[in-house]
């Protein structure tokens, strides 16, 4: 790959800047523990303030129905604007959105459709934030003078262990405080990581609008987009990946949405024990990252990302289905979480092998639009499932469903892909053009 520099100074006087990667950590470890604090905050706001889990469902919907958007509208536009500049306007936006709720809740002024409204907003503008900077790793990895694998591995490892923070301290403020405090809180979160990412990504070629070709116009954009889509389907690894995380980020929001605040407000004594749910999954998806960074590079991808997925999956719906007590459901949180650490560092460094760079923007975008298209509707199904049938009979058909769902990587033969070569014609080392595109929710498929 080429340095982040120009070509003319000797390899000896070329120098390694650790600063910018650090920076992109630091920003996204403060935004994603913020928005844990949200992850908890909302869903027991919307169940304090009108007690239906329905209309918890509904305001999950609003909000992760423009993500998909997003995702299909930013990936071939960020690298126009500007990766830099897109992610500190979506935290920006994002925090302002989610900071209005508390403050027109105190004026008494806010309907249930301003709520989906603002959430809605942060929605949209979220997703091509977090692809902004995360298509910026490999650039930033070289730019450090480490690899990708490593580098993926610890940008999985500060983004779970920010989940844990956040959840914690969102059980502790939500019941020491109420969930308004908690939503301000995540608002000042946004505005850190904002500032972070304006600072430390100042003068890296890669984050600035990146030049092209052709005249921006509906039909380049289009065709972009085109590219990305045809690029994704008949690549049969990246095509099985997005259909399998379509499906179980669909049934993790119903999850964290709905089933685990229903779960933990009618059985397990209020927010402090999701709170706690969530940082045991956080803590140990963080030590899993950590373990697979270390040591997964000496096992077959597969079979860990089978194991791992079946691991974190199921468990945690039939075990919270047959259960009102914390203890069983804190160790099933624990082992699920370590198998979930160890999913994104392989999706990560298997779509950056099968993908050059140059259409990393778009090829991502195509395929986190995919890995996002049920989400809306998981949040939605279980909102109705839980004042429908109950809470039990919800958490059962949907950890039925993601047993069936994780069990693809040891049906279909295109996931034998996941220990072979990239795709034909994508070379491990390509070079990295300074002039060419991006990232998820990442540059990638996120299990979430």
């Amino acid at each position: 790959m080429h340095a982040l520099i120009p070509d003319g100074p000797p390899r000896a006087e070329r120098r390694t800047d650790k600063r910018p990667l650090v920076g992109v950590l630091a920003a996204n470890t403060i935004s994603i523990a913020g928005s844990s604090l949200t992850l908890i905050g909302v869903p027991w706001f919307v169940l304090q303030t009108t007690g239906s889990a329905g209309r918890a469902g509904v305001v999950a919907f609003c909000a992760t129905l423009p993500v998909i958007v997003a995702a299909l509208v930013g990936g071939p536009v960020i690298d126009r604007i500007g990766r830099r500049r897109v992610s500190v306007a979506s935290d920006l936006i994002s925090g302002l959105s989610v900071g209005a709720i508390p403050l027109l809740h105190y004026a008494g002024v806010l309907e249930f459709w301003m709520l989906c409204a603002l959430m809605a907003v942060g929605g949209l503008v979220h997703t091509p934030g977090l692809t902004a900077r995360a298509v910026l790793l490999p650039n930033l990895a070289e730019h450090a003078g480490t690899t990708i694998t490593r580098a993926a591995g610890l940008y999985d490892a500060v983004s779970r262990g920010a989940r844990m923070i956040g959840a914690a301290g969102a059980g502790l403020l939500i019941a020491v405080f109420g969930a308004e405090t908690v939503l301000l809180l995540d608002a000042a979160t946004f505005g850190a990581s904002a500032l972070l990412v304006t600072l430390f990504l100042r003068g890296v070629p890669a984050a600035e609008p990146q030049r092209t070709a052709g005249k921006v116009s509906f039909g380049a954009y289009r065709a972009e987009l085109a590219e990305g889509w045809a690029f994704m389907t008949r690549t049969r690894l990246l095509l099985g990946v997005t259909v399998m995380v379509m499906m179980t980020n669909g049934l993790d929001q119903g999850w964290s949405s709905v089933l685990l605040p229903v779960h933990g407000r009618e059985d397990l004594g209020g927010a402090t024990a999701i709170g706690l749910m969530i940082s045991l999954f956080g803590g140990f998806a963080l030590l899993g990252a950590l373990l697979y960074g270390m040591w997964g590079e000496r096992f077959p991808r597969r079979a860990v990302f089978t194991a791992a997925f079946l691991l974190s999956g199921a468990t945690r719906y039939v075990v919270a289905a047959l259960t009102d007590t914390t203890l069983p459901l804190a160790v099933t949180m624990a082992l699920a979480g370590l198998g979930a650490g160890m999913l994104n560092p392989i999706l990560t460094t298997v779509m950056y092998e099968q993908v050059p760079e140059a259409l990393r923007s778009r090829v991502s975008g195509v395929a986190t639009a995919g890995c996002e298209l049920t989400m809306p509707m998981g949040g939605l199904a279980a909102g109705l499932l839980v004042d429908g049938f109950g809470v039990t009979t919800a958490l059962l058909l949907f950890g039925g469903t993601y047993l069936l769902t994780t069990l693809s990587p040891m049906v279909f033969p295109a996931w034998r892909g996941l220990d072979g070569p990239p795709a034909a014609g994508v070379s491990r080392t390509e070079p990295a053009h300074p002039g060419s595109a991006r990232e998820e929710s990442s540059p990638h498929p996120s299990a979430r």
